[in-house]
């Protein structure tokens, strides 16, 4: 899929080294679902709509872990999801498993994966070390969030309903707003890290 070289390591790679155990991957991808759990359990209060801080985690994680572990990590969380644990936004209020997941928002959760993928090959590539590139690849990382979403959830209600008003348009200032955070989260933990 992508290619096997990195020419820069992540920031987990520079923390914890490039051959790190599997014992130690497997912690962090369960770190990684458990932040994502919490991140979609937590409802601010925004304007149109209240915002999950999901987005912003998943970006932080592609693009940290990089590719590989990013998506080992979002596929635990999908498959946490599919054996029924109500790890989602709004479950198990409205629904859980399989039954949640091929749901209108299904599409979200795939582009979670897609977007975990891109973003940490992009980080692989030095795009998290400025806020510019960072900036960049988080702008990507959420537009394949949207554009999965949004397909999936015009192939489930149908192309007659109002699908950017339902499924983009109210989240799209939150999108914003956690995009520039992840932007300047990333270069100021490579900074912090440079400095020790």
């Amino acid at each position: 899929m992508f290619s096997n070289q990195s020419s820069h390591p992540t920031l987990i790679q520079h923390s914890i080294g490039m051959n790190s155990s599997v014992v130690t991957k497997v912690l962090l991808a369960v770190v990684g679902s458990l932040a994502l759990w919490a991140s979609a359990k937590v409802s601010i209060p925004f304007y149109p709509v209240p915002m999950t801080m999901q987005t912003f985690v998943v970006l932080t994680i592609g693009m940290a872990y990089g590719w590989r572990l990013g998506a080992a990590t979002i596929m635990l969380y999908l498959a946490e999801g599919a054996l029924g644990l109500p790890v989602f936004s709004a479950t198990p209020e409205r629904g859980i498993g399989l039954a949640y997941m091929f749901g209108p928002t299904g599409g979200y959760l795939l582009g979670f994966l897609f977007s975990a993928t891109v973003v940490g090959w992009l980080a692989e590539r030095g795009w998290d070390r400025n806020v510019v590139s960072t900036l960049a690849a988080m702008t990507i990382g959420t537009a394949i969030i949207f554009a999965t979403g949004v397909l999936w959830l015009g192939s489930i209600i149908g192309w007659d309903k109002p699908i950017l008003a339902l499924g983009a348009t109210p989240f799209m200032l939150g999108a914003a707003l956690k995009i520039a955070l992840a932007a300047t989260t990333l270069p100021f933990a490579w900074k912090l890290l440079k400095k020790k």
